[in-house]
């Protein structure tokens, strides 16, 4: 730290007036402390910087404005200054009410010959928010990272162990990057001899045109593309399969080899089926419907939602029919499902045949396909959780956040209603508790009579009935 050369000299003409306007203008947060470390006068640059209470300060000891753990930083900067060591700045937090404590950074500076001191303060909340602010993006990264280390191992496993051969192709080159072992053994090459050849020379020679061809119209098709070819020293011919995906901006080719009548395929066939039974049989509502929205099928769970005995009425009417806000939540559901290709927890009802409605949350995803595309909607019941039982339908929400979440279940004139009672509630249990219980008293605080207060009482819960009144 750099001090004036010759202070004597160039500060000698300021007055008390002067030298205090320079502090106030120099600092956040500036204290005038006696040698007893009771402070004697306060400055504060504006009152969006200053600590809460600031203006009780002057008279109490410089100790009692900050918090426990700062207080023996106080007793150093005092220490300091008395001795006149090397000026230290000291990071003091002073409690507020209104939520976090409010960090400033002190420096305490020697005058007069009466052990006074001026500490000079700058508040710290800017780069305590950004710190925190810092530290959060920090944790959400370590956990993005943690989420795709699982994601990458997950994806490595299945891509080792699947009974499917699977080939990663480069769009631009054609060039193999990875097999699996189910596509080693087909082609009947190693690994290491694989990786790195350009996939055409994996088939034939009438077969290559085919397959090139097929490659070059996936990027302009952007759906999956399929065509026969016979693979080079192979006796019969397989469905190659492909599908664009980009990793990195790079552009990569999903390739998948299947033979018509081999076990795998087989194997494929059973879990399909094993697949399409636990659909059916699962207690979560699924259907399927075309693009419009128009329902092809559905399982057990669903129709039972909609109070209906067989897929049959269903089939061809619209899913609009059933969810909860007609002509709206089925089309933000497959205009989002057009952009982005899948949903998750979209919050509705679905209304029964007979009027019977079950508050549901929704995921949904779309399923490209050459000659049907079509729409798969999960639909899982979630009354049970939102409500245990009938009273529940009266609980209040506890913060704003639970108010938020009932949008889209609720109509807003509820949600008005729920926020109103939730305000009674909390200034009937703040008057309670600034009484200490006494009712007679709660009831003039609120300017209620006191069988007003009772009745609302019973209505929300609150305080033992039982009790007899203070």
């Amino acid at each position: 730290m750099t001090e004036f050369q010759a202070p004597e000299r160039s500060l000698s003409g300021l007055s008390a007036e002067t030298t205090a306007s320079l502090i106030a203008a120099a600092a956040d947060v500036a204290l005038v402390v006696d040698g007893k470390g009771v402070i004697r006068d306060v400055s504060v640059g504006s009152d969006e910087v200053a600590p809460e209470g600031y203006r009780k300060w002057v008279g109490r000891s410089w100790a009692e404005t900050v918090t426990i753990e700062s207080r023996p930083k106080v007793a150093e900067l005092l220490s300091d200054a008395a001795k006149k060591r090397a000026r230290r700045w000291r990071h003091l937090n002073h409690p507020s009410s209104r939520g976090a404590d409010v960090p400033v950074l002190y420096s305490a500076v020697p005058v007069g010959s009466e052990g006074s001191v001026i500490a000079i303060g700058r508040d710290m909340r800017s780069v305590a928010a950004l710190q925190q602010r810092l530290v959060d993006a920090q944790q959400s990264m370590e956990r993005d990272y943690l989420r795709l280390r699982h994601l990458e191992t997950r994806y490595q496993l299945l891509f080792q162990m699947g009974s499917e051969a699977v080939l990663i192709v480069d769009a631009v080159t054609q060039r193999v990057l990875e097999a699996n072992p189910a596509a080693t053994r087909l082609i009947g090459e190693s690994g290491k001899k694989l990786i790195g050849r350009t996939f055409g020379e994996c088939f034939t020679v009438r077969s290559r045109p085919a397959v090139n061809a097929m490659l070059g119209r996936v990027p302009a098709a952007g759906r999956n593309e399929e065509v026969e070819a016979k693979l080079a020293g192979g006796q019969h011919e397989l469905t190659v399969s492909a599908s664009l995906f980009k990793q990195d901006s790079t552009a990569l080719f999903l390739v998948r080899l299947m033979l018509p009548h081999s076990p795998a395929a087989a194997e494929s066939n059973a879990e399909r089926s094993m697949l399409l039974k636990a659909l059916e049989s699962v207690p979560d509502g699924f259907v399927v419907t075309d693009m419009d929205g128009r329902i092809l099928t559905a399982n057990a769970a669903f129709i039972e939602m909609t109070q209906l005995t067989a897929a049959e009425q269903l089939r061809g009417q619209s899913l609009d029919r059933w969810l909860g806000r007609s002509g709206v939540d089925l089309s933000v559901l497959i205009a989002n499902l057009r952009q982005q290709g899948s949903v998750r927890l979209f919050a509705t009802n679905v209304r029964g045949q007979y009027g019977a409605t079950a508050q549901v949350e929704i995921s949904a995803t779309y399923v490209p396909d050459e000659d049907r595309p079509c729409l798969g909607f999960t639909i899982r019941d979630v009354g049970r959780r939102l409500s245990h039982g009938p009273e529940a339908t009266r609980e209040l929400p506890h913060s704003v956040g639970d108010l938020t979440k009932l949008v889209g279940r609720v109509p807003l004139k509820d949600i008005v209603g729920e926020t109103t009672d939730l305000i009674e509630k909390m200034c009937i249990e703040a008057a309670l508790e600034l009484t200490r219980d006494n009712r007679a008293s709660a009831a003039e605080m609120l300017g209620l009579s006191r069988q007003s207060l009772y009745v609302k009482l019973r209505r929300y819960g609150v305080g033992d009935l039982g009790d007899s009144d203070s």
